[in-house]
């Protein structure tokens, strides 16, 4: 298991998770069309070459799937029950096809299960920065988290 037990997390705590991801062109497009998603920002190059951007960019909703799913094996894996909800869910910049990224997570909260004495609730800030360190993602993610076994 992989993940950290809710009571071994503490408010504040860091992790820079040391799995990278190279975003290809096939990520954006697969990922696009499975969730018909048509938007001409991440399927038509031609047109975007018209826009600010000047080429596609990558569908958001995979970014920000990405950036979560690689904070997963240093947080949550094996101890997570579920997952509560996304909250300020941020792009401050565009990722582009080829742009490599790196994650960062936080513990901004922590607090007792009302009703689930053996689990807690964690609140944590992903933040997805690419290869020139700019911030191209971040939310607050809520999760209920196992305690470690009696």
């Amino acid at each position: 298991m992989a993940g950290v037990w809710f009571d071994e997390l503490s408010v504040g705590q860091r992790f820079e998770h040391p799995i990278r991801r190279t975003v290809t062109e096939t990520d954006n497009v697969l990922f696009t069309a499975m969730t018909h998603n048509p938007a001409l920002l991440h399927l038509d190059e031609e047109y975007m070459k018209g826009t600010q951007f000047g080429q596609r960019i990558v569908n958001s909703a995979f970014t920000l799937g990405l950036m979560v799913g690689i904070s997963v094996g240093d947080t949550t894996l094996g101890t997570a029950v579920a997952n509560l909800g996304w909250d300020e869910v941020r792009f401050p910049k565009p990722l582009f096809h080829g742009d490599t990224i790196h994650v960062v997570s936080e513990v901004l909260e922590l607090r007792d299960s009302k009703s689930r004495p053996d689990q807690g609730i964690v609140v944590f800030l992903h933040q997805a920065f690419n290869q020139h360190d700019e911030l191209v993602a971040s939310c607050k993610r809520s999760g209920l988290q196992r305690r470690r076994p009696q």
